[in-house]
């Protein structure tokens, strides 16, 4: 995203000199036709005084012609502004010295024009030539009143007045140029300021495009101001496809219905916002991953708006579990490899007592717990091992449908399942995931293998469903049964480490199947009740379109 740090102020300050410009000429053609109108009021001259009224008349019809010839060309900004307006002002000044002339008595109303015409131009040309129009209105005000002295056609009083209006006209530009002066530092000033702010809105938005937090500012009527690719990311939305379309203007309620009855909550708390920094962070739980929301007012009146920062909580909650797993991880091999040696060794003594021939029945029995709990302890090694390892993933590429229909084969084939009870569905699955291939086989052979022991064995009762929708960027595999389900009081422990209900279970199946999903950014989560769709227990993988 560019930024523009250098001002460009020639097009912005051409651009107002040209609007005054037009002013100007409307106020000249608004001139042009009051004396049109006056001359055909007074045919008789009367208004005139001593006027030619036929060279007035034509000095009317001239100076009418030229306002209209100005004004066209003034609106079609054409030609140069430097080269327009100062044709213009000298033009208009030899008109009205020639008004003035035609009058026969050069102080008059008329003269005054002349006043008006400095000014404008002054303020138009920022102060440029304002005293040379001021001169040359004086010289034509001097030669036009010496001229009526010499014909005798005006009184030497007469010439005070010329006076009193050559120096009006300088004092006029002297004022105008100071004013104009004032105008343009204000204007730069003015300029400076738009694009420090136009700047300081670019890099707003190159911070939070860049910020790995979403990231949504709304107004009072929770309308959606600003917005990242990440809160499109986070909310569910399709990257590719919202990137086409902008929420500038949406309203909250059409994008997140969820987030728009919390932030209405939030506006509407009485709790002072010195005293709310607890609540204004609200947990959202999606279909994905779990959500927390950081409001801030965007200024002291919470109605007036709010900032709203969303975070992927599941992530840095995984984050946060894997730094503290790292260490755990090393710790468990250690001890893993250093219990294997005796392990073996009581291993081998077990089978050497078992082969003895005089051993009587209590003390086989004894020696057959004795292997069962030995292989039993091997197998949890050999998991806290395979756990250790998660981190070392080999992502690949993988054509989700032909996996799937893989595993599938194998699975049934392997556990000796029939494929009638065992249903396949696969729903717009002609996509791709990055996944470790060893690691996704291993989590979909633990759910599989669970769900078919705690099933009913007969017609569908496992069923694996892996779905695909274009507006969302996770695939859905589930795994449900027709079982008895999971107990409430065991739903909440069921993914810690040697958690088990069963007396040969090692506790270690679910609980690594989870740490293999969240190392390949994969998300595994059981339903509860009220998301199920069977009666039995329902596992749901949530992976990342690649």
């Amino acid at each position: 995203m560019a930024i523009d740090l250098t001002p460009n102020l020639d097009e912005t300050l051409t651009a107002a000199r040209w609007r005054s410009l037009k002013l100007y000429n409307g106020y000249r053609l608004l001139i042009a036709l009051l004396f049109l109108a006056t001359q055909n009021a007074f045919r008789d001259g009367s208004f005139l005084q001593s006027s030619e009224l036929p060279l007035f008349s034509e000095l009317i019809l001239g100076y009418f012609i030229f306002s209209c010839i100005s004004a066209i060309l003034t609106w079609v900004e054409k030609p140069n502004i430097d080269f327009n307006l100062p044709t213009q002002i000298i033009i208009d000044i030899v008109f009205i010295l020639l008004f003035m002339h035609a009058q026969q008595n050069g102080v008059t109303g008329i003269g005054l024009l002349l006043i008006i015409t400095i000014a404008s131009a002054s303020l138009i040309s920022e102060g440029r030539l304002a005293l040379f129009y001021a001169a040359l209105a004086t010289i034509g005000i001097l030669l036009e009143q010496s001229y009526q002295l010499v014909s005798a056609s005006s009184p030497m009083e007469n010439y005070s007045g010329a006076v009193m209006l050559s120096l009006s006209c300088f004092a006029t530009a002297w004022l105008a140029y100071s004013l104009a002066k004032r105008v343009q530092q204000s204007e730069l000033l003015a300029s400076e300021r738009g694009l420090d702010v136009k700047n300081m809105a670019q890099v707003n938005a190159l911070i939070t495009h860049e910020m790995q937090d979403g990231v949504l500012v709304v107004d009072q009527n929770l309308q959606i101001k600003h917005h990242n690719t990440q809160a499109k990311r986070l909310l569910g939305f399709d990257i590719e496809e919202s990137e086409a379309t902008s929420w500038q203007g949406e309203s909250l309620q059409s994008i997140s219905p969820e987030i728009s009855d919390m932030i209405r909550q939030w506006i509407n708390e009485l709790t002072p916002l010195a005293e709310s920094s607890t609540t204004n962070i609200l947990k959202l739980n999606t279909l994905s991953r779990e959500l927390r929301l950081r409001l801030l007012p965007v200024a002291e009146n919470r109605h007036q708006g709010a900032v709203i920062f969303i975070e992927d909580w599941s992530q840095m909650q995984t984050q946060a579990h894997q730094v503290k797993l790292a260490a755990l991880g090393r710790l468990t091999a250690n001890i893993a490899h250093e219990i294997r040696n005796p392990l073996s060794a009581i291993s081998h003594a077990n089978q050497l007592l078992q082969e003895e021939e005089d051993c009587n029945p209590a003390n086989k029995r004894m020696l057959q717990i004795i292997a069962d709990n030995v292989q039993r302890l091997d197998q949890i090694i050999k998991d806290v091992l395979e756990l250790n390892r998660r981190d070392r993933t080999n992502q690949e590429m993988i054509h989700l449908e032909h996996f799937i229909t893989d595993f599938y084969t194998q699975f049934c084939a392997v556990e000796k399942i029939p494929t009638h009870c065992f249903k396949l569905s696969l729903h717009n699955t002609d996509t791709v995931v990055a996944f470790d291939r060893r690691h996704l086989n291993q989590i979909l052979w633990n759910l599989c293998k669970n769900g078919w022991r705690h099933s009913q064995n007969i017609e569908n009762s496992l069923e694996l469903t892996v779905s695909n929708s274009a507006k969302i960027q996770d695939v859905h595999i589930e795994i449900s049964d027709d079982g008895e389900g999971i107990p409430e009081n065991v739903r909440n422990h069921l993914f810690e480490p040697f958690f088990t209900t069963e007396k040969s279970g090692t506790g270690l199946g679910l609980y690594i199947a989870r740490e293999l999903a969240d190392a390949n950014g994969a998300k595994l989560q059981l339903k509860t009740p009220a998301q199920s769709t069977s009666a039995g227990s329902q596992f749901i993988i949530y992976i990342k379109k690649a």
